[in-house]
């Protein structure tokens, strides 16, 4: 019961990137910076077995953004032309490139750092890809003119990559969707299926990733201005539920998400939340189990899968490895308190 396993991104090392922050500059160039993003892959593939965890990932060390890892290897995407732009409903601004053609895969996008995981660990691998919804909100359109068409066009490359991702030996496909807390109706419309032509075809497991942002400041912001219960999960959750999804991962330790969503999901196995990664301070293995315990009141004990809040980033690296402890530790007190 209660396998355990991380959201997606780990803090870079001080000697890869700028550390603490999202959208770290890069401390290396060629083929330096390479050999530095393989060695932090192994270093937290390590560090992410030796705290416990059963599912492991490669901690996007090789991505400077989860997002834009992805679009790099994407043509019809200006880079160099960035321009200033609102994203999750102008919660706040970012650089991002422009579509300025039709979208194409220039090749492989994560074969590097996915065969060097699969080759180092024996624990279940999953490799997180960014959702289409969340692509189109995080660039800015000056060709398509239809969301909903560039994302399915989106859709259609990551299908390709993840395909390949799935023969490179990858146990768990994860799609990230923070976009459908934030468009509620959009992501139940045409989210969702954007969302399944980006999985079609997998027979490895297959999840996705919806939670309220890292813990930065304009996260932490709008969270406040969400009221007493944050109920954004209700609009969607019906519609995964339907869904061939897999796994849903979804946010809960410290949050006003009413658990019983969770109900919503029956048949879909949950990774809930049990970190909060907007805190510096590590949580206990009580706490932990704690959480486990009001989980259990609407998921299956056998459908629940211990994870993070969200993507672990922007914290420090001490921190963020205390937490995964914690979060083991704790598991396997829930073991002893539920079996």
């Amino acid at each position: 019961m209660f396998p355990t396993a991380l959201a997606g991104s780990l803090p870079k090392p001080v000697w890869l990137a700028d550390t603490e922050t999202l959208w770290p500059k890069w401390h290396l160039a060629d083929a330096p910076l390479l050999q530095a993003k393989a060695d932090a892959t192994l270093l937290w593939l390590k560090l992410q077995e030796d705290a416990g965890l059963d599912v492991v990932g490669d901690g996007e060390q090789a991505r400077q953004h989860f997002v834009h890892g992805f679009l790099e290897q994407v043509e019809g995407i200006d880079f160099a032309n960035k321009v200033k732009m609102g994203i999750r409903n102008n919660r706040y601004d970012a650089m991002v490139p422009q579509v300025v053609a039709p979208l194409r895969l220039k090749g492989r996008v994560h074969a590097f750092e996915a065969q060097l995981a699969r080759a180092h660990t024996r624990k279940r691998l999953k490799f997180t890809l960014p959702g289409p919804m969340t692509i189109v909100d995080t660039v800015a359109d000056r060709y398509y003119g239809d969301r909903v068409k560039m994302a399915m066009a989106f859709a259609e490359l990551l299908n390709t990559e993840a395909l390949a991702l799935q023969a490179d030996g990858v146990d768990v496909i994860q799609f990230d969707e923070p976009a459908f807390n934030v468009y509620m109706a959009e992501a139940a419309d045409w989210g969702v299926a954007a969302l399944e032509r980006a999985a079609r075809g997998l027979s490895c497991t297959t999840a996705v990733h919806i939670c309220y942002g890292y813990g930065i400041e304009a996260n932490v912001a709008w969270k406040q201005t969400l009221g007493e219960q944050w109920r954004q999960y209700e609009q969607v959750f019906p519609a995964l539920a339907k869904s061939s999804i897999d796994q849903v991962s979804l946010e809960c330790y410290h949050s006003r998400v009413p658990l019983e969503l969770m109900e919503l999901l029956s048949g879909k196995d949950l990774m809930v939340g049990l970190i909060d990664v907007a805190s510096a301070e590590v949580e206990t293995p009580h706490q932990v189990a704690d959480t486990i315990g009001r989980a259990l009141q609407h998921v299956a004990k056998e459908r629940l899968i211990g994870c993070t809040n969200c993507g672990m980033a922007p914290m420090s690296r001490d921190v963020a490895l205390a937490k995964l402890r914690a979060l083991s530790e704790g598991a396997a007190l829930a073991r002893e308190r539920y079996a």
